[in-house]
Order: structure tokens, then sequence, then C-alpha cells
């Protein structure tokens, strides 16, 4: 739920695995398959998941209901992740707007079916609604793109692209296809 919670888990080497959500949409039963003789299914149903991903205050961020439910979740989550890191660095986020403030975010799993493609949109969403007028670049490199978004934003700051940057990664996955493969 919020930064604290991340390194409780990370400084008590809490054990964050859990089963598949089960307010996706999956079809657990017939998903899992513990010897894999079924086509099409997983061998296990446990990983490190966001049980609440699709919580979300459209109205906070000035977005309408029907929007929100048409928006990748991930988009969502990088709205708040950066409301909140804007807020914690002591910025008033309202204050932004106008900036030159870049937003670089890692994305890898573009599999929500309501919006596709919508993965190069992600750090662009972002930018729109806190008005910032920096580069947005959304990077799916794979496993390596949050790293990969972290770079290309302190490169930004260094040549003067941007004035600050948010810079970070989400990864939530919208169907099980990742376990099948």
């Amino acid at each position: 739920e919020t930064p604290e919670d991340l390194w409780r888990l990370v400084a008590e080497g809490v054990d964050a695995v859990s089963e598949f959500p089960t307010n996706r949409g999956w079809n657990i039963d017939e998903l899992y398959d513990p010897n894999s003789d079924r086509p099409n299914t997983s061998y296990v149903k446990h990983g490190g998941f966001l049980h609440n991903a699709a919580e979300f205050d459209p109205d906070f961020f000035g977005i309408s209901p029907n929007e929100s439910l048409g928006m990748d979740p991930q988009q969502r989550l990088l709205l708040e992740t950066s409301w909140e890191a804007v807020e914690r660095a002591g910025i008033d986020p309202v204050s932004l707007k106008g900036s030159a403030t870049g937003v670089f975010a890692g994305m890898m799993y573009h599999d929500y079916a309501a919006n596709s493609g919508t993965g190069s949109i992600a750090s662009g969403r972002v930018s729109y609604v806190l008005g910032l007028e920096g580069p947005a670049v959304t990077i799916d490199t794979a496993c390596s793109s949050s790293l990969v978004a972290l770079h290309l934003a302190v490169q930004a700051l260094r040549s003067g692209e941007c004035s600050l940057a948010l810079a970070g990664g989400v990864a939530v996955m919208a169907t099980p296809e990742a376990f099948v493969e």
C-alpha cells in the first residue's frame, strides 16, 4: 500500500508471494494444472501480485468513471505513485503544472484488453493529468524497463531536456498469459 510497506517487506524478509488474484477475471480453475498436462495452462499459481490494482479514485485526478474503467490499471498506478512521489518530495503536485518536468516510465505488460496498445501512452497520461511539459517516455525493454527509464531520466536532466524528472516503472498483468507461456 505504501513505500513504508515495501521497505518493511524488504527489511523483515516478508514473503509477499501469493496465489493468483481473484479479481481480474482469470478462470483460475481452468488455468491451473499442476502437471501442465492440458494446453494453455500454468503449472504454478503463485506470484508477486498487487491484489488491489483495480482500486482507483478517478475523481481525484479529474477522470470520469467510464474513462477510468477503460484505462490500463498500470496507468492508474503510475498516476497515483507519481502524485505521491511528488508530495513526498515536499512539492505540491499542482505547482508543477506547466513546468519542464519529464516522465520516464518503464512498462512491459501491454495486455489490458479494454484499451490495447496503451503502453506507449502511459507516461503521456501522467504528463497530461499533472500538466507537465517535459519529455514523456514509456520504455519497454522487458525486465530492465524501470532501470532504462531511470537512465534516460538522468540523461535528460543532465542535458537540460527537463528541470525535474519522475522515473519509475509499473508491472501489472491483466491476463495470465505470461504464466501460460
